[in-house]
């Protein structure tokens, strides 16, 4: 393939195997396309916004690694919402390694939904819906179904937040799952939790490539 990309290829293949992300018949279809949908983000990140990592490189370890790295908690999920994600991560990455996964995506800003639908239509991606519009307008009968299996965030905010915000998209029996990076404040934004919900596990995600802290908050009712 050609690209920026493109003698990155090789890091990102590596960083699956890592991963046990696909089979090896799979592997190179979802490689393409989750390098394809890399090359989208920088394409529009020289005009729009989107990320701060502009460097192709740490576009493969700190956007599609990373979002992959939650994928033995959340690949039995049947429905994920991705709530302010942005340039769609982790959601794309998931949805990508997961066609069984349905990932509804909740953006606020246009122009970072109208990446999303983008990237969408180039990938045919039929198993991510975008949402353009503020969390605090989404309820969960927006879902079908009356909801969701699970939410996940990306650094999004505190754990108290989170869950006033997206706690009751989540079905009987769901989760929400909270990235974070160091876990400093974690114990802290813990007991702040509203009433009924508590920190259930604490995962340590190894991203291959990224020498950094990551961290999945698993949050139930309880």
């Amino acid at each position: 393939m050609s690209g920026l990309l493109a003698a990155h290829a090789a890091q990102l293949s590596e960083g699956l195997a890592a991963l046990e992300v696909g089979s090896m018949e799979l592997m190179p279809e979802l490689r393409a396309r989750l390098l394809a949908f890399g090359e989208l983000l920088l394409k529009w990140n020289r005009v729009h916004n989107l990320t701060a990592i502009r460097n192709p490189r740490e576009i493969v370890t700190h956007h599609l690694l990373d979002s992959l790295a939650v994928l033995p908690w959340t690949n039995r999920l049947r429905t994920l919402a991705d709530i302010g994600s942005g340039a769609g991560l982790p959601g794309i990455p998931l949805a990508l390694a997961c066609p069984g996964l349905t990932v509804y995506s909740i953006e606020a800003a246009g122009k970072k939904a109208s990446f999303q639908q983008q990237a969408k239509i180039e990938l045919r991606l039929d198993n991510f819906i975008i949402i353009n519009r503020r969390a605090e307008a989404v309820q969960a009968a927006d879902f079908p179904g009356g909801g969701v299996e699970g939410v996940i965030s990306r650094a999004f905010s505190s754990l108290a937040g989170f869950v006033r915000l997206a706690g009751h998209w989540v079905k009987d029996g769901g989760a929400l799952y909270a990235m974070k990076g160091v876990l400093s404040q974690a114990q802290t934004e813990a007991a702040a939790l509203p009433a009924g919900w508590q920190l259930e596990a604490v995962r340590t995600l190894a991203v291959p490539g990224l020498d950094a802290e990551r961290h999945l908050l698993e949050l139930r009712r309880g």
